[in-house]
């Protein structure tokens, strides 16, 4: 688990670099545009609005998200089945304690995880889920969750959403500031150079303010698409039974229940299966097709459940590497697997001469690959054969 953690923070790096470029970019054009030379102001403004929205969302994040959901938080004695799968992933995650249990009153399928790390995490499904679904598919739901906690999906997702919508607010009232203030007239009436210069910053801002967000909406996207992979294979690795997973999205995705009224287009991607039921398809959906997702599950039944299992079939699957296991992760389990392996069989000799030489005969001879009545055999070597 350790090496997917690791793994994720190298992509996620990259995706906050993206943002944070974005925003930088976005905040100067746009304080060059009002003013000559108020590039650093601006950027100074777009940095502070996401940093306090960022802290905002860092302690507070959690608790507005199950508010807004309209969850309710419940102890064992009030649903015990519940509490009970939840406290059996929370001990195969590595979980030091439980993680909060929510739920929201709503016939719908669905469920999300929150949390900027196991110790301050909570799990909430709704009402509809917790009925029709039976106890493996639960499980299979709940360790789907709990890998996104233990993978720092939610931290990562609030930092790239609470960056999104800093771009967004920026953008937004940068657009409606020239809307209504009639600025592109005012610098064209301007003819020196200097206005000239501002009319350029002006027209820059002005595509960035359009593009920033579209772009930085894409990138969110896809961070969550890839997410839902690893999720997948990680909750599958948590319950040893892809079935149980497969089964629960596939009943997700025939729910005939409304979409959930609780959710938006910000919370739409931390939960398992997109809420809002809308048509968006290839860049702009938040989760992988469903349908791809029970398929490569399934295609792991009857051999060993494993990250490498997962990526098999996804290529089989999907046709391609996208949303591919962590080659961080890969490499663990193969060591992990061969230590198991060690410790089975014991430990290989050592030493040149236990690699290079067979061993004596009964008579205490060390035969030679040219000695006579020696015969070479290549599935088992060096094997002496006395004549009688």
């Amino acid at each position: 688990m350790w090496e997917q953690i690791q793994a994720n923070k190298r992509r996620s790096v990259f995706l906050v670099f993206c943002m944070a470029a974005i925003l930088v970019a976005l905040g100067y054009f746009i304080g060059e545009a009002f003013a000559r030379g108020g590039g650093a102001f601006g950027t100074a403004v777009a940095v502070g609005i996401w940093a306090v929205m960022g802290l905002v969302s860092y302690y507070q994040g959690s608790a507005i998200l199950l508010a807004s959901s309209g969850a309710r938080r419940v102890e064992k004695e009030d649903d015990p089945r519940l509490y009970n799968v939840v406290e059996e992933m929370s001990i195969a995650a590595g979980f030091k304690q439980v993680p909060d249990i929510y739920i929201i009153d709503t016939p719908a399928l669905n469920a999300f995880a929150t949390g900027r790390d196991p110790e301050h995490s909570a799990v909430a499904v709704t009402a509809g889920l917790l009925g029709r679904l039976n106890r493996d598919q639960l499980q299979g739901v709940i360790a789907h969750e709990m890998s996104h906690v233990a993978n720092r999906d939610i931290l990562f997702m609030t930092l790239v959403g609470v960056m999104l919508g800093a771009i967004t607010i920026i953008a937004e009232v940068y657009l409606r500031g020239m809307f209504y203030s009639g600025g592109m007239r005012r610098s064209r009436s301007s003819s020196d150079s200097n206005g000239q210069a501002q009319a350029l910053m002006m027209v820059i801002a002005l595509v960035l303010a359009i593009l920033a967000p579209i772009i930085g909406q894409l990138i969110y996207f896809a961070a969550s698409r890839r997410r839902e992979y690893l999720a997948d294979a990680s909750g599958a690795m948590l319950t040893r039974y892809p079935e149980g997973l497969a089964s629960a999205l596939e009943a997700i995705s025939q729910d005939p229940s409304p979409q959930l009224q609780q959710a938006n287009r910000a919370t739409a991607p931390l939960y398992i299966e997109n809420p809002l039921r809308r048509s968006a398809v290839g860049l702009f959906t938040t989760h992988p097709p469903i349908e791809e997702r029970v398929r490569i599950l399934r295609g792991m039944a009857g051999g060993e459940v494993s990250y490498k299992a997962y990526q098999q079939s996804l290529e089989q699957v999907s046709g391609d590497r996208a949303g591919r296991m962590p080659a961080s992760a890969l490499a663990a389990q193969a060591e992990s697997a061969r230590g198991a392996f060690r410790r089975r069989t014991g430990p290989r000799p050592r030493g040149r001469a236990n690699r290079r030489h067979p061993p004596a005969d009964c008579h205490g001879h060390a035969p030679q690959p040219d000695a006579p009545g020696l015969r070479h055999r290549p599935q088992s070597p060096w094997i002496p054969v006395h004549r009688v």
